[in-house]
């Protein structure tokens, strides 16, 4: 592809594909989404998913083409238990994992719901384990090496989750690790950003030095505290992290988690690459999802708010009208039918310019001379602030008769 930054589907940057820029990029050659909407992102305060709605966006994930879905914590809930045990029996392509504490029994129910693996949970901070757990450190190791051992004794791919990596200093955080690794068992180490205060670059470098040492594949798990999940999880897998773990929509704890679709499009636009996700049906299961969990997401959400291709502001309108048959990139940086959007659509209000009016006299057939449409601009204007909102077809149309009524009257 000559020009990977501009396609028929979307239009970025070019500085993105610098060379001096990708020249340190060190992306796997399999990158995965693990998706934790079913766990994680159930922990945003008031979601709850019963059983029957745990199975169904399990069926949405597989048909979005995700390759991991984290079905729930089995050990905690007798009604997670048998919704896992349903996704599992459903035969979907995407693998199924649960998630369990550093406990033994807690492995053995998670291969017994039918899994093929199990992301294990130990905080890896000493100030966490002491003042949060109120554990010693030597109880926490021999808990990770038991629960760890039992897992690869059960036969499940084990991806040991280190919570509150990133306020851990970095040595003491490989050499947990690694210790883990070596006299309990491990198949990938997740770091996690568990409050999200981390930074992109110190993410890569320590991903790097995690890959490096630990000779093991390396998941990422971000949280958007202070709006920067994304970016660290991109950060990650320029350093070779082979997995993000990521939710629907961002749904999860406090500020939310990582937002699948923000990372699948960063990868597929910004980077070139294609993991195999159909973006075109990210709209469909996010709004699926977001109903099931009772949230509202705001209009102009990246990739999925319902209002995102919405113009209203008149210079844009202008754009859309002059660009959109033959250069519809102009304006977005990438095509609705992408990401399952609706069309651009140019919108009536407060905002609005010649190039609105123009617009919808001709969608509706209203023919109007220039001062005519200036009248209707600035009452289209004036009843959008009174409204504090859009106007709709009939509140245009009940405009267009009242303005151009007048003007025959005055003639």
């Amino acid at each position: 592809m000559k020009t990977p930054w501009k396609t028929d589907k979307w239009f970025i940057s070019p500085w993105s594909y610098l060379p001096e820029v990708t020249k340190k990029y060190s992306f796997a050659p399999k990158i995965k989404i693990h998706d934790v909407t079913l766990r994680d992102g159930e922990q945003q305060t008031a979601v709850v998913f019963r059983r029957e709605e745990k199975v169904a966006i399990a069926r949405q994930l597989d048909a979005l083409g995700v390759h991991r879905i984290e079905s729930g914590m089995p050990a905690v809930s007798d009604q997670d238990k048998a919704a896992i045990q349903d996704i599992a029996a459903l035969g979907l392509k995407s693998e199924i994992f649960a998630f369990a504490r550093c406990i033994p029994e807690e492995i053995k129910v998670v291969k017994a719901c039918g899994c093929k693996g199990v992301v294990i949970e130990i905080p890896a901070s000493d100030h966490m384990i002491k003042n949060a757990y109120g554990w010693t450190f030597d109880r926490a190791m021999k808990s990770s090496i038991d629960a760890t051992r039992a897992a690869k004794e059960a036969g499940l791919y084990t991806v040991f989750f280190t919570i509150d990596a990133t306020r851990t200093e970095v040595d003491r955080l490989l050499d947990i690790v690694q210790k883990v690794a070596t006299e309990g068992h491990m198949d990938a180490f997740t770091l996690a950003d568990t409050m999200g205060g981390c930074t992109p670059d110190a993410i890569y470098h320590v991903v790097k030095r995690a890959i490096t040492r630990l000779k093991k594949p390396v998941e990422i798990h971000c949280h958007q505290d202070f709006g920067l999940g994304v970016a660290n999880t991109i950060a990650a897998l320029q350093a070779g992290a082979s997995v993000a773990q990521t939710t629907i929509t961002g749904l999860g704890e406090r500020a939310g988690n990582v937002p699948m679709e923000d990372v699948v499009m960063s990868l597929l636009c910004l980077h070139g690459i294609d993991i195999g996700i159909r973006t075109q049906k990210f709209c469909e299961v996010s709004r699926f999802v977001m109903q099931k969990a009772k949230v509202t997401q705001p209009p102009n959400r990246p990739i999925v708010g319902d209002s995102l291709y919405e113009v209203e502001s008149g210079i844009i309108a202008g754009w859309v009208r002059m660009a959109r048959k033959e250069h519809p990139l102009e304006y977005v940086p990438f095509a609705p039918d992408l990401v399952g959007q609706k069309p651009v659509d140019i919108v009536l209000g407060k905002n609005s310019g010649p190039p609105s009016i123009e617009e919808w006299c001709e969608k509706l057939g209203i023919k109007a001379t220039e001062e005519e449409r200036m009248a209707l601009l600035q009452a289209v204007k004036a009843k959008s602030f009174e409204k504090k909102d859009l106007l709709t077809a009939d509140e245009f149309k009940a405009i267009a008769d009242r303005v151009l009524q007048k003007t025959v009257a005055r003639v």
